[in-house]
């Protein structure tokens, strides 16, 4: 089985997990010194600690710490050493700053943009060119195929993917998704590519965009694969369902998270999560907190938490124990469907976007996931509406959901009971269903919005 091509990685490929988790450990050990002989941030870390960097020696060591950073703590070592160095680029930079050579942001859908995905020539070739190409070898992508990127490019971290796969000989056809899905469609047409990156909600979004701008089906395309990442997407079977059978190709959820937990979905028509396929670059998929008390979880097969990040080989802003919002659940038995040997996680959703109604934690995505059961009576489409700021919600919840091009007036009154009767039954919440025409919703260049926050305008 370690022989297999299952991590693209000539070194991982032809090891146990048990040899994985050594190399691991000691890539941690080196990684740590150098942040701490680095940067003044990471020995105040360990100082407020009260540990020593050489005491952390293994992975349950490091579980061990406290969580180092969240988004609020990004943000703050930002903003301090734009004021006392002149940079944005945070106070646990390690490497001179006419070192980096790539800079990239977050989407800054939660906030300020933070400059998470900074990079060093050597970053670039470890982590783009060696480890997020894995992604792309994993799903068949080689030298000569044709790749349409469609996303927010420009300072954005998706560009980080480009670089990725020039590496391995693939040529990206890369469009900012700010030029729209018609010109997108237009390059389609003209550069006919293999593969198309982009959202889920866009790839669903171009199933009826395709006949009206190039009067022939998505599937005339013969696109090898979808590529999808950015939202939760084909983790839910109805979309993945939709996806392949309308393009006539897999669709393979892919991520890279503040660079780090890099996975892959495998070749399977059940999806079994992203597999964890660079263990020797972070140790993202050995680490998660309750996301409300940060304590540590037990990493068991179906555990769910928050997911923490910690580099193993980053030379310009390394990260120790981020807790970066992704709430997941993780698998530790082989994939029933390749016989990956390794970690993978199902993405639940973010620890910003959970939910608090009558003492039951949920997440946006445990509602689409039960709604879309319903296709074709619904889109898929939902908004749910918050009258006042989350997680906690004064009942009922009220949920906007787009209903199916054949339903008429007199069919939502059943429709909108099964819907409730379903919700009730699987996360035990009784929303509040309003029903809205198809297309209401208009597809996102980035990531599609979960919420209509009405207390952030006025209620209406």
């Amino acid at each position: 089985m370690e022989n297999q091509k299952y991590y693209y990685s000539a070194e991982l490929d032809g090891m146990s997990q048990e040899e994985i988790k050594d190399l691991q450990e000691r890539k941690l050990r080196k990684q740590l010194k150098y942040c701490y002989d680095n940067a003044s941030f990471y020995r105040q870390k360990f100082e407020d600690a009260g540990a020593s960097v050489e005491d952390i020696r293994t992975l349950e060591d490091l579980r061990s710490l406290p969580v180092f950073f969240t988004k609020d703590v990004e943000r703050k070592s930002a903003a301090e050493s734009l004021e006392k160095h002149g940079h944005p680029f945070g106070m646990h930079l390690c490497c001179p700053v006419e070192d980096l050579a790539l800079v990239g942001t977050t989407s800054g859908t939660t906030g300020v943009p933070t400059f998470s995905y900074v990079f060093t020539k050597r970053d670039i070739q470890t982590i783009l060119e060696n480890g997020w190409s894995r992604r792309f070898k994993k799903v068949g992508i080689r030298k000569g195929d044709r790749v349409t990127f469609f996303f927010a490019l420009g300072v954005y971290a998706t560009t980080g993917s480009l670089f990725a796969l020039r590496s391995i000989g693939a040529l990206p056809i890369d469009i900012d998704a700010r030029a729209g899905t018609e010109m997108l469609l237009q390059f389609i047409e003209l550069t006919r590519p293999s593969y198309l990156a982009c959202t889920p909600s866009l790839a669903e979004f171009l199933i009826e965009r395709c006949p009206k701008v190039l009067h022939k089906d998505v599937a005339d395309l013969r696109f090898k694969a979808l590529l999808t990442t950015g939202e939760i997407g084909i983790a839910i079977p109805e979309i993945k369902k939709k996806l392949e059978g309308a393009y006539g190709c897999r669709a393979y959820d892919y991520w890279a998270p503040e660079t780090h937990a890099v996975g892959v979905s495998c070749d399977s028509d059940e999806y079994f999560g992203m597999h964890g396929i660079c263990p020797d670059l972070c140790t993202s998929y050995d680490d998660l907190v309750d996301p409300v008390t940060k304590q540590p979880i037990d990493i068991v097969d179906g555990a769910i938490g928050e997911l923490v990040h910690t580099s193993l080989e980053r030379e310009s802003c390394p990260i120790i124990r981020y807790a970066y919002g992704d709430i997941v659940q993780i698998y530790t038995r082989e994939c029933p469907g390749c016989g990956f040997p390794g970690k993978r996680i199902k993405l639940i959703g973010r620890s910003d976007d959970m939910l608090i109604v009558k003492g039951v934690n949920l997440y946006p995505a445990a509602i689409k996931d039960i709604v879309t059961t319903f296709i074709p009576d619904v889109t898929g489409n939902i908004r749910i509406v918050l009258e006042s700021p989350p997680p906690r919600v004064v009942p009922p919840l009220k949920v906007k959901i787009e209903h199916g091009e054949g339903i008429g007036a007199g069919d939502l009154d059943a429709l909108s009971g099964k819907i409730a009767k379903a919700l009730h039954e699987k996360i035990k919440i009784r929303p509040e269903i309003e029903f809205v025409a198809p297309g209401t919703f208009p597809p996102e260049s980035r990531k599609t919005p979960l919420f209509e926050k009405k207390y952030e305008h006025g209620k209406s």
